[in-house]
C-alpha cells in the first residue's frame, strides 16, 4: 500500500480540523502542530507542475528542525518554505487531500480542500485499500478504525472533532448506528469520548492531560436498533499528544555535597538531578543543566561546572587555588537551572541551590608558639605544670588539626606524662610521679607533637614540631621517712612494764639541710607503749595481753610520728607491729556450763567440753575430774571422751530439781592451771519427747546438800 494512501486513510479516521475554533485562540502559547488545521484551493482545470498552491502554517514550538511531511496524494509535497507544490502536471486532483507533519516533538495533520474540483476517478474503495487487481474484492461489510492522535491542553469549544470509523460496504442500512466503549466512553473516565451514531465521527468531550491518561485503548461496533451486534468490535487507540506543559522539577530545593581542598580539577563534587513528567520520547522531558549564578564569586566566577545532560557537577578551579585556608569562605552556593526541550529557549526551567563545602586535608603541620618553655614544681607533688601552645591553620573540627603531643627526650624515669586539652589543642605536660629535689634539681624535656591524621605526601613535620621544656624542681621540707616501715617485732605477752620493745629508725629525706627529729605516739590502742622522743627507743607502759580486744591474729599493730624542725616542720609516720607470744595465763573453762536430764531417763549422761582463751600448748588436751569433795562418785562418774571432751554419767536417778557439781578442769600449759568450777544440771519431766523444767528450778539443791543426806541414810542403816 502506498505511503500517501495509508496517510489518507489514517487521516479520515483520526483527524477532523476545526478551522474556525483555531482562529479564535489566543496566541499566547505555543500549540504544537499545524497552526491552521483547513486550506481551501480553487480547482481552475488542473495544477502546473512546481507552482505553489499555498502555504502551510505548523510549529513545533522548538524550531521545526527534523520535521517531514507527506501529502496523501502522491502527485504533491510540501517544500522547504512549507508551499503545497504539485511533482507533475495535475488534472485529476481529487477535491480533498491531507497534509501529515511529524517530528520528535508532534505529531499533527491538516486538511487541504479543493474548492470545484471534479472527484478523482481512481480514488475507488479498492485503491484507498492497497488492493490490487489480483487479490478479490470483499463485498462483505468490514469495520476500519485506525488510531486516531489527540494533542493535550485543548482549549473549547468542544466537543472536537478526532477522527472517524468507516463501515467498509456499498451502502450502511440506515437502522445500523455506530457504538463507542470502553476507558473514555462509557468507563471511568465516562464521557471523555463520542461517536456519531450515524456517521462514525469521533469526538472529545474535554482537554486532555498526557501526565494523567496517556493513552486510551476503547471499541468501535456497530449494531441494528434493537442493539444486536452487526460489525466489530475492533480496537480504537487514542493516544495523547505531549505538549511541553510541565516543568523540570529537582526532588529537593537544596543539594549538599563536599570537595577536599586541593582535589584535582575536574574532580566530581555531586550529581544535580530533576524530573519531567512529560513524554520523555519527547524534547519536552530532555533536560539540560547550567550554573546560573556562584556565591560568593571570588577567587573566580567558575570555580565549578556542570555537565549539561548528566548534571555532574565538577571542579573548574586548580587544585593549588582550591585551598581551604586561603579561600574566602568555605561554603560556595550554586544556582541551578535544569530546561527542557534539550536546553532550547523555549524550554521550561526548574531551579535549586547546591551548597559545597570545600573539607579540609592535613596539609599545614602544627608548630609550637614558642620553642622553649619553662615551668617549675614542688618536689613531691604532681599534676599539670605547664600548657604547650600550637598553631594549626587546619579546621579544628578534624584530626588534621587536633595535636598528638610526646615525649621523645628527657624522662627516664617516666616521672611526667603529656595529654591534650580537647578543648584548645594545648598540650598538658603533668608531673605523674613526684620529683625529688635532692636527687635532680632540673629537668630538661623534647616534646613533640603530630597531628591524629596524617600529613599530605608534600608537607613534612619541621623543627617548629618540636619544643623544649625546662623544669625547675622546687625543695620543700619534706617529713621524716621511717624505714623499715611496718617495722615487727616479736614479744612475749605479761612482760614487765618498762620493758625494750622497739627501736625506731627515720631519716630526713633533706639531706642538704641539719634538722632534728622528734618521735611521737600517734595511735595505741590499749595504751601499751611509750617512745623516747629523742631516741625512738619504744617500751612498755603497761602489761602486754596477748588475748586483749586489741590483738589480731596475735600481733598489736601502734602508729608513731616523726616530725623535724624544719620550716614550717614536716613529719612523717610509721607503723610498728608486735607480735605477742603467747602465756598460759588463763584457766580452762567448760561448756556448756548448764545440762538438762530427764528424771526418770535410765541413760542419763552429760557432754562437756573444756576452752581456754590461750591458745597451744596452753590449751587442750584439757583433764576434767569430779571435785574433791567425798561421795560425788557414788553418784557422778566421769569419762573421757576426746583431748577436749569428757561424758558425766549419772549414776541413780535424781528428783526433778537443779543440782551444782563441781568440777576440776586443768589445761596442758606449762605450768598447767586448773580451774574449779561447776557444772548445773537440771533434771526435768519428760514426757513424748518434751522436757518439762519449769519447776527445776524451784528446788535449789546443792549436791553436798544431797551427798550429806545420801551418807546419813547409809548409816542409819
Amino acid at each position: 500500500m502506498e505511503f500517501g494512501t495509508r496517510i489518507f486513510i489514517a487521516f479520515l479516521v483520526s483527524q477532523v480540523v476545526c478551522t474556525g475554533s483555531q482562529e479564535e485562540e489566543e496566541k499566547a502559547e505555543c500549540v504544537p502542530g499545524f497552526q491552521e488545521k483547513e486550506y481551501r484551493v480553487e480547482y481552475s482545470g488542473g495544477f502546473l507542475k512546481d507552482i505553489p498552491l499555498l502555504q502551510v502554517v505548523f510549529d513545533d514550538c522548538t524550531g521545526n528542525e527534523g520535521v517531514e511531511f507527506e501529502v496523501s496524494n502522491p502527485d504533491f509535497l510540501i517544500d522547504e518554505k512549507l508551499n503545497l507544490v504539485p511533482r507533475r502536471h495535475v488534472i485529476d486532483s481529487g477535491d480533498v487531500m491531507f497534509v501529515h507533519g511529524v517530528n520528535n516533538h508532534v505529531d499533527d495533520m491538516a486538511q487541504v480542500t479543493i474548492m470545484g474540483a471534479p472527484s478523482r476517478s481512481p480514488q475507488t474503495l479498492r485503491e484507498i485499500l492497497g488492493l490490487s487487481d489480483m487479490m478479490p474484492y470483499r463485498s462483505k461489510r468490514s469495520l476500519l478504525v485506525p488510531p486516531m492522535f489527540v494533542p493535550e491542553n485543548q482549549r473549547a469549544p468542544f466537543p472536537r472533532l478526532i477522527g472517524k470509523s468507516h463501515v467498509i460496504s456499498s451502502n450502511m442500512k440506515e437502522d445500523h448506528i455506530f457504538r463507542l466503549t470502553g476507558r473514555g466512553a462509557d468507563q471511568d473516565p465516562k464521557g471523555v469520548f463520542s461517536i456519531n451514531r450515524l456517521t462514525g465521527d469521533v469526538a472529545v468531550s474535554r482537554a486532555l492531560d498526557r501526565e494523567a491518561i496517556a493513552y486510551y485503548h476503547l471499541q468501535v461496533s456497530t449494531t441494528d436498533l434493537s442493539g444486536k451486534l452487526v460489525e466489530g468490535p475492533a480496537d480504537l487507540d487514542v493516544s495523547v499528544i505531549d505538549q511541553n506543559d510541565n516543568r523540570p522539577v529537582f526532588k529537593e530545593p537544596r543539594y549538599s555535597g563536599e570537595v577536599q581542598e586541593g582535589s584535582p580539577t575536574g574532580t566530581t563534587v555531586m550529581t544535580m538531578t530533576a524530573y519531567d513528567a512529560d513524554d520523555p520520547n519527547t524534547d519536552n522531558a530532555v533536560l539540560r543543566y547550567i550554573i546560573v549564578r556562584q556565591l560568593p564569586d571570588k577567587p573566580s566566577p567558575n570555580m565549578f561546572y556542570i555537565d549539561p545532560e548528566r548534571g555532574d557537577i565538577v571542579t573548574v578551579i586548580s587544585p593549588h587555588q582550591l585551598d581551604r585556608e586561603t579561600l574566602p569562605t568555605t561554603q560556595y552556593e550554586l544556582e541551578i537551572v535544569a530546561k527542557d526541550m534539550a536546553g532550547s529557549e523555549v524550554g521550561l526551567t526548574g531551579t535549586a541551590t547546591a551548597t559545597i563545602t570545600i573539607t579540609d586535608r592535613n596539609d599545614h603541620a602544627p608548630e609550637f608558639t614558642h620553642s622553649l618553655f619553662q615551668a617549675s614544681v614542688n618536689e613531691g607533688s604532681t599534676g599539670v605544670v605547664v600548657n604547650l601552645t600550637v598553631d594549626d591553620r587546619d579546621d579544628p573540627a578534624t584530626g588534621a588539626w587536633r595535636a598528638i603531643y610526646s615525649i621523645i627526650n628527657g624522662d627516664p624515669n617516666q616521672n611526667f606524662e603529656i595529654q591534650t586539652n580537647l578543648d584548645n589543642n594545648e598540650g598538658m605536660l603533668s608531673v605523674v610521679k613526684p620529683l625529688d629535689y635532692e636527687s635532680a634539681m632540673f629537668h630538661t624535656l623534647l616534646i613533640k607533637v603530630e597531628n591524629e591524621d596524617p600529613l599530605v605526601p608534600d608537607v613534612v613535620y619541621g623543627s617548629s614540631s618540636t619544643a623544649t621544656v625546662y623544669i625547675t624542681v622546687m625543695d620543700v621540707n619534706e617529713g621524716p621517712v621511717f624505714f623499715p616501715d611496718p617495722l615487727v617485732v616479736i614479744r612475749r605477752e605479761n612482760i614487765p612494764v618498762g620493758s625494750f620493745v622497739a627501736m625506731l629508725n627515720a631519716t630526713d629525706p633533706d639531706y642538704l639541710q641539719t634538722q632534728s627529729i622528734r618521735f611521737s605516739v600517734l595511735r595505741d590502742p590499749a595504751d601499751w607503749l611509750i617512745v623516747n622522743p629523742f631516741k625512738g627507743n619504744v617500751t612498755t607502759r603497761a602489761i602486754l595481753d596477748r588475748e586483749s580486744p586489741h590483738v589480731h591474729n596475735n600481733q598489736y599493730t601502734a602508729l608513731f610520728m616523726a616530725t623535724d624542725n624544719g620550716s614550717p616542720p614536716a613529719s612523717g609516720t610509721g607503723t610498728l607491729i608486735i607480735t605477742i607470744e603467747d602465756e598460759n595465763d588463763n584457766a580452762p573453762y567448760i561448756f556448756p556450763s548448764v545440762a538438762r536430764v530427764c528424771e526418770d531417763s535410765k541413760d542419763m549422761n552429760v557432754v562437756i567440753g573444756g576452752r581456754d582463751k590461750d591458745i597451744h600448748p596452753n590449751t587442750d588436751p584439757f583433764k576434767i575430774e569430779l571435785g574433791k569433795q567425798p561421795g560425788l562418785e557414788k553418784t557422778w562418774k566421769i569419762s573421757r571422751i576426746n583431748d577436749t571432751h569428757s561424758q558425766i554419767m549419772l549414776l541413780h536417778s535424781l528428783k526433778k530439781a537443779n543440782y551444782n557439781l563441781p568440777l576440776v578442769l586443768t589445761d596442758s600449759g606449762v605450768p598447767p592451771i586448773s580451774n574449779n568450777t561447776e557444772l548445773k544440771v537440771q533434771v526435768c519431766t519428760c514426757k513424748k519427747n518434751r522436757m518439762d523444767c519449769s519447776h527445776a528450778g524451784s528446788i535449789q539443791t546443792n549436791i553436798l546438800l544431797l551427798l550429806g543426806l545420801v551418807l546419813l541414810s547409809i548409816l542409819c542403816l
